[in-house]
């Protein structure tokens, strides 16, 4: 219960984090069964609040392979991608302005600010959005 009461854990999240103090006899399956029954798990939830929590500084690549890693249900994670391409960009320019704020003035740096946000899980695509529009402002 303190696990839960921290925050929204997935179904498999929570089964590796009490996986090492089940002892012979018992059965954590049925546990979580249980929980999931009295909706104090689930999986929907712990997807949306991973998704909300991420979304203003990662982009959606590298967010829903975190959710993967949580062991969120693929079906979920693909209900979820639609929201976080609506958002995407304006993620990206606000993370780009965060570290950056001035536009490459060539390309090894062009390189090295594209390499950041392809890190934090950014598109191609949106990366020359985000810095096509900034040049188009200037």
């Amino acid at each position: 219960m303190r696990y839960l009461a921290r925050r929204e854990h997935s179904r498999a999240e929570l089964h590796a984090k009490l996986h090492p103090y089940v002892q012979e006899g018992e059965d954590l399956e049925a546990v979580l069964d249980e929980l999931e029954k009295r909706n104090w798990l689930s999986d929907a939830r712990a997807a949306t609040q991973w998704v909300d929590a991420k979304r203003g500084r990662f982009g959606s690549q590298r967010i829903a392979h975190e959710l993967r890693q949580k062991g969120i249900p693929e079906n979920l994670i693909v209900d979820a991608m639609p929201q976080l391409k609506e958002t995407e960009l304006d993620a990206a320019r606000e993370v780009w302005q965060r570290k950056f704020g001035t536009l490459p003035q060539d390309p090894i740096e062009k390189a090295r600010q594209v390499r950041f946000l392809q890190s934090r899980g950014f598109s191609m695509e949106v990366i020359f959005k985000v810095l096509r529009t900034l040049d188009a402002e200037e």
